[in-house]
């Protein structure tokens, strides 16, 4: 058995960020130019808008030119594409993101792959997810958790992952085929797990590193963890929290968490794990995508 480390996602993206704003500091120095994010939403999701306005905070304190564009829930597909054209050809906005679930009527596909490549800050378009795909990571604009997986895992285990076993559950676009593709590359020898799996807890009992991204509460158990595995908990999942007051809730992940702990050598906590990273990883794409657009050299890589 082991005391698991606790991966602190909130210090190593404050740490992230105060990179990101010296190097956006020497940018505006060296080119007179500063990075650029629009981001744009359609309705009033509740988690939705506490999302935007935790990624313009986080761009403002970045020193980013930021614009937010939020658009009636009933708006046109057709005006929103407009919207979209309008920012591709910007050349103050570096980045574009369009904060996800989009309304029924609007086609989000279509509004995803109009976003220029080398302005998708998400990681979501086809171009971008085919470069990854084939090994071109520095090409690219990787999805923005499974970057900052990434960068927990390093902070954990150190730059070199290669010949770790890893084992990731879940198989979407947004986290488990990227997350895979990035262990890929990082010389781990890499599954794919999923609800379909047959015997998954002993599949993921094979692992060196447990990446779990299925979106089912506290669905990875303690015994399914390898003594010593590193487990990175990309769940958030709401739960009702009676004990705090009748209505309250709270956010667990998708691995039981003090039943890991038992045996992982590191883990995530939910919340303050991969949720912080993700926006710092937003802010670091926006960088990379404007210092491209720019014609400057890149600068090391964060992950």
């Amino acid at each position: 058995m082991t005391n698991a480390q606790i991966i602190d996602g909130k210090a190593v993206a404050a740490s992230v960020r105060d990179e990101i704003t010296r190097r956006v500091d020497t940018l505006i120095k060296t080119s007179g130019k500063r990075p650029g994010l629009a981001v744009v939403l359609v309705g009033e999701d509740p988690a939705s808008e506490v999302y935007v306005r935790n990624k313009e905070a986080s761009a403002q304190a970045c020193g980013f030119y930021s614009a937010k564009h939020t658009l009636h829930k009933d708006t046109p597909e057709a005006d929103l594409l407009k919207l979209i054209d309008e920012l591709n050809e910007d050349d103050d906005v570096h980045g574009i993101l369009v904060q996800l679930p989009l309304p029924a009527h609007i086609n989000e596909s279509k509004v995803l792959n109009l976003i220029k490549p080398e302005k998708d800050v998400d990681g979501f378009h086809p171009i971008n997810v085919g470069l990854l795909a084939a090994g071109e990571k520095d090409k690219a604009l990787v999805p923005c958790t499974p970057a900052g997986c990434m960068v927990l895992l390093r902070r954990a285990l150190g730059e070199d992952l290669s010949g770790k076993t890893a084992v990731v559950v879940g198989r979407s676009n947004i986290v488990g085929k990227p997350m895979a593709n990035l262990l890929l590359l990082a010389n781990c020898t890499v599954t794919i797990a999923h609800s379909r799996t047959i015997d998954l807890p002993s599949v993921v009992r094979a692992a060196d590193i447990v990446i779990a991204a299925v979106g089912r509460t506290e669905m990875v158990k303690g015994d399914w963890i390898k003594d010593g595995a590193t487990v990175i908990d990309v769940g958030i999942n709401r739960i009702p929290a009676p004990e705090k007051g009748e209505g309250k809730t709270r956010l667990v992940g998708d691995v039981a968490f003090a039943e890991a702990a038992a045996h992982a050598g590191a883990i995530t906590p939910v919340p303050g794990g991969v949720g912080p990273m993700t926006i710092a990883m937003l802010m670091a794409n926006t960088l990379t995508a404007a210092r491209r657009q720019l014609g400057l050299d890149e600068e090391p890589a964060l992950f």
